[in-house]
């Protein structure tokens, strides 16, 4: 159940129909965006960190794969159902998704990302240095460790505004992980 309304076009704060334009392009306007427009500060955050974010070096299937990821760790239903869909559309098997949901993956570079970013959220950011070397030993750049941390924030940030305020989840759900 919401527990902030989302927003259509017609009724959104003044300004808040700015951060619908690019979103509208590429997916509608899903109900988080929608309920992120009761105040144009956090639509506006969330749609230039994400496009930020999609301008860096790193693929929209790495970046889909650390959000399912961060999701799983997360339970947040809303991030499942979405990034599954955004990561199939991405090119991922449904066998990769429910690796990634896992926090590995077929590809041993995307597994040490993976590992690298379930450790980011486990310890709150406080990673060793034996961590971020894996990742560079892994083919990772100075450039991509950054994005890869700021994909992890961004997708915390998500799961939990989704989480606190009740976004109704308008994807296909998530299939549930079995053991």
């Amino acid at each position: 159940m919401s527990r902030i309304n989302p927003v259509s076009l017609e009724n959104a704060p003044p300004k808040s129909d700015e951060s619908f334009i690019g979103v509208n392009k590429a997916l509608g306007i899903p109900n988080m965006v929608a309920t992120m427009a009761q105040s144009p500060a956090v639509a506006g955050a969330y749609v230039g960190f994400s496009w930020a974010l999609s301008q860096g070096k790193l693929s929209a299937k790495i970046r889909e794969r650390i959000a399912l990821a961060v999701a799983e760790q997360n339970s947040c239903g809303y991030c499942l159902a979405a990034h599954t869909y955004l990561g199939e559309k991405a090119g991922l098997s449904k066998d990769e998704i429910l690796r990634n949901r896992r926090g590995t993956s077929a590809e041993p570079q995307c597994a040490t990302a993976l590992a690298f970013a379930r450790k980011m959220f486990e310890k709150r950011g406080q990673v060793t240095d034996a961590e971020v070397a894996d990742l560079r030993q892994a083919g990772f750049t100075a450039g991509e460790i950054t994005e890869i941390i700021a994909n992890v924030a961004l997708n915390i940030f998500t799961n939990y505004f989704n989480t606190a305020t009740g976004v109704e989840i308008d994807f296909p759900l998530a299939p549930a992980l079995t053991a």
